[in-house]
């Protein structure tokens, strides 16, 4: 576990000098992705610590960054010998070596991938665990697994999953199924989809998301199919395919909008976390008016949350449409709104930068943030006083002329 630590330290070492080339070179995302033939995603997840065990990558990055091979934990080109490619690499790989071991002596998590795809597929219902004594344990299951995978424990939550989904498909398809027990199945295919997004399993993730909108359907609760439909408009925008996303969302919102102050909380946080995700997949489109429209409808579902108490559905609120309206705003290049919207959600402030006048040899205005003073040239009065001193007053010479003056 050490090893794996220390493996993920570097990554995250790795990604933060990436980071930091880019800044001081004043260079946004996507114009780095540019010069590399990449989207803009690869460079975030690079930055993040994601991705980094790609030497070519980081190669090409290095070179168009400026940055020493060294840095990125590469060989230094000198080093680098035509006739054996692999000695330039050594370097690069030393910290990974511990955690590739540890993946390669521990095959449980592929075993369990194995089995939740075997659960996923169509066909007869799987073998029951029998574990499960009623549809309370199965939702306290249910529970669980959602709570596995946002405290990132994706291991376990693999392993879990499949009995669980075997379970659920027992219960809800037998002869006593209830509509519960297909919302809780439901419930646990989207969070398969979610950790198999999390595992770049894209196309199992299809799968699931699949399963998700026909056990919704199945059980008939409005806060089950919205969940649904997100998962599923998320995989869709992660596949690229913003428009069916963008059209997926606005057919559920029209069934489910409206009434908002007669809605439970659950039901609030599910359309206003759906809107949410149809203003990402429009945004992600270009689409500025379908964008607004969900932004809008997002914060008047925002209105009716309650934060008197903490529950599983505190994830939206009027401070998450905010923060998906800045992430609007900087999809469609709008700076100066985003900076906007977020000034009021800072607890310090964001100083509004204003021009103090050339740069010294006539260059471009100098910036100032709104909290600095200008230095302040002497009066009259202090001037004589200096004179009488000898000393010249402050950004002059004895001769009379500024500095840097010809």
């Amino acid at each position: 576990m050490a090893q794996m630590a220390d493996a993920q330290s570097e990554a995250g070492r790795i990604g933060e000098v990436i980071r930091q080339a880019r800044v001081l070179q004043r260079r946004s995302q996507k114009d780095v992705a540019t010069a590399l033939g990449y989207h803009q995603s690869k460079v975030s997840r690079l930055e993040n610590g994601r991705g980094t065990e790609d030497v070519r990558v980081l190669r090409e990055i290095a070179k168009v960054l400026d940055i020493p091979p060294q840095r990125l934990g590469l060989a230094a080109a000198p080093d680098a010998s035509p006739s054996d490619p692999g000695t330039e690499d050594m370097h690069r790989r030393t910290f990974l070596a511990a955690s590739v071991a540890a993946l390669a002596a521990t095959p449980t998590p592929t075993m369990a991938h194995h089995d939740l795809i075997q659960v996923l597929l169509p066909g007869p219902n799987p073998a029951a665990t029998g574990d499960s004594s009623g549809i309370d344990e199965l939702r306290e299951r249910a529970r669980t697994v959602r709570r596995l995978f946002c405290t990132c424990d994706y291991a376990k939550l693999e392993q879990a999953l499949p009995g669980l989904i075997a379970d659920l498909r027992q219960v809800a398809g037998g002869s006593s199924g209830s509509a519960e027990a297909s919302g809780l199945l439901a419930t646990t295919y989207q969070t398969s989809v979610s950790l198999l997004l999390k595992r770049a399993d894209q196309g199992n993730a299809w799968l699931a998301a699949g399963r998700a909108m026909a056990e919704a359907e199945r059980s008939g609760d409005p806060v089950v199919l919205a969940a649904s439909v997100r998962v599923h408009a998320h995989v869709l925008v992660r596949e690229k395919h913003t428009a069916q996303a963008v059209n997926m969302v606005r057919h559920t919102v029209d069934q489910l909008s409206g009434s908002y102050d007669r809605r439970s909380p659950r039901y609030l946080a599910a359309v206003g976390l759906l809107l949410l995700r149809g203003a990402t997949a429009a945004s992600r489109n270009g689409d500025r008016e379908t964008t607004r429209d969900f932004l809008t409808e997002a914060r008047e579902v925002a209105r009716y949350v309650a934060f008197d108490r903490p529950d599983a559905w505190a994830n939206f609120s009027p401070t998450n449409v905010a923060l998906h309206e800045i992430s609007a705003a900087v999809s469609f290049g709008d700076a100066g709104i985003a900076l906007q919207t977020a000034r009021p959600l800072m607890r310090r402030h964001i100083p509004r930068p204003r021009a103090t006048g050339r740069a010294l040899g006539g260059g471009r205005p100098r910036l100032q943030s709104a909290g600095q003073t200008r230095r302040r040239l002497p009066g009259p009065a202090h001037r004589r006083e200096l004179r009488g001193t000898g000393r010249p007053p402050p950004g002059r010479t004895r001769t009379g002329c500024r500095h840097g003056s010809p």
